[in-house]
């Protein structure tokens, strides 16, 4: 099996060949980015370019027995991305401060991190309480979709929401804490809610909503409150 970071090189030095007048940076996420790539790793890489609809085209394939991601995206819109905070920042924000140069001239790259960190730097509590606040709704209406697949005997389903319910949750107490993670996987494990069953995960979110009644409202509110 071919090397990741060898491969991820590879495939950099072929895109910026093909597409040099078009393509301004290409960087890789995920594993590459923190350096504990192993066989087998996914490769994750973002191209960035300067202008929209010009680079290669995104794609998802399996070479060499690795599953390899190309993001493309023009360097406006990737920073534009960057800035933007949205209910699943812990699940994404590390791809914007993790972000590995695949060749010399990726030197524009840190500015994406820049821009990131500049936006968190102006993010108030508040906006992370109604962003933890929308992510909570997510959990709670996967959790009572769950319960409702138990008593109907429907086990797969129930199996299915409740792992969606978990990562809800996990994304929640994410936004609670300012916290963001390398995956969903990563998540679950850090926040505790792999293995917790429906009892232990409505209680974990009735924590969650009781954090957020301090934070400034109670997550269930009068007809007349909610605008």
């Amino acid at each position: 099996m071919t090397d990741p970071a060898g491969l991820a090189t590879d495939l950099a030095r072929r895109i910026r060949r093909r597409w040099r007048a078009e393509v301004q940076a290409i960087g890789a996420t995920g594993s590459l980015a923190h350096a504990d790539d192993r066989e087998g790793t996914d490769l994750e890489l973002i191209v960035a370019t300067y202008r929209p609809g010009t680079g290669p085209a995104p794609m998802r394939r399996r070479v060499d027995g690795h599953l390899v991601s190309i993001e493309v995206a023009a360097s406006p819109d990737l920073l534009a991305r960057a800035r933007q905070l949205t209910t699943l920042w812990p699940l994404r924000a590390d791809r914007f401060l993790h972000l590995r140069p695949l060749d010399e001239d990726s030197d524009w790259l840190p500015s994406v991190r820049d821009a990131h960190l500049a936006r968190l730097t102006d993010a108030t509590p508040r906006e992370f309480s109604e962003l933890a606040r929308d992510a909570w709704c997510t959990a709670d209406s996967l959790l009572a979709r769950a319960v409702q697949a138990g008593q109907w005997h429907d086990e797969d389903s129930a199996l299915l929401l409740l792992a969606e319910a978990r990562i809800a949750a996990a994304v929640t107490d994410g936004l609670l804490t300012r916290t963001y993670f390398r995956n969903s996987a990563d998540a679950a494990r850090r926040t505790g809610v792999v293995g917790l069953d429906l009892v232990e995960l409505r209680d974990r979110v009735r924590l969650q909503a009781a954090e957020l009644e301090k934070r400034g409202r109670p997550v269930d509110v009068p007809l007349a409150e909610l605008l």
